[in-house]
């Protein structure tokens, strides 16, 4: 685990992991974290106290919901899209238990509770902190395990995936790091549901 999370916030891992067992967010959080740390080498001058708790903490609040419910919170579709914002609601609240009880010297809980309070029905970023906070989520979905995840959601093949994230989720990118990131994920993303497209020959070439 040190080789994603940092020392500092193991603790806030582990406080946040009974709460990240459903829609493979404990996974979701841990690719959204490395991403966080790679998105903050590109802006020094951003908190990172404040960016990769948050980033931790960010969907515990899911866990209060039916999980049956949970695949119809999002999407085109969704029967259940008030969960959204339920969910930074209650996550807010758990987030501001769990970081009262630790009791981080470096983590400050204000912003990490104002960040999370509105993470995703919020568009606009109300600090650079939250931009990239915000920025890193999105980027979970451009790797193969949130391709994989979010086509199992709506039933979606990789290549059909692959272009509904390049046509709606890329556009709200907030950051040039975060539209750099995303280009070279998605670059991946798309050759590798194409490649699986193409007949076997093609794909090893000429002997």
């Amino acid at each position: 685990m040190s080789g994603v999370i940092l020392p500092r916030d193991v603790a806030l891992w582990r406080a946040a992991c009974p709460y990240l067992d459903v829609r493979s967010n404990d996974e979701h959080t841990l690719f959204s974290y490395r991403l966080g740390k790679g998105l903050l080498r590109f802006h020094p001058e951003a908190r990172g106290e404040i960016v990769l708790p948050a980033i931790v903490l960010h969907d515990v609040g899911w866990k209060m919901f039916p999980e049956e419910m949970l695949a119809q919170a999002v999407g085109p579709n969704a029967k259940h899209p008030e969960l959204q914002r339920a969910h930074e609601i209650e996550g807010a609240r758990i987030a501001r238990d769990v970081l009262e009880r630790l009791a981080i010297p470096q983590v400050p809980i204000e912003p990490v509770i104002a960040i999370i309070d509105g993470h995703d029905t919020r568009k606009e970023a109300i600090s650079l902190e939250d931009a990239l906070m915000k920025d890193a989520d999105k980027l979970w979905r451009f790797t193969p395990h949130g391709i994989a995840t979010i086509g199992s959601w709506f039933a979606m093949g990789d290549v059909e995936t692959v272009a509904m994230l390049e046509s709606y989720v890329m556009p709200s990118l907030l950051t040039p790091a975060g539209r750099m990131m995303a280009e070279a994920l998605l670059a991946t993303g798309e050759t590798s549901a194409w490649m699986t497209k193409l007949p076997a020959e093609q794909r090893i070439g000429p002997s």
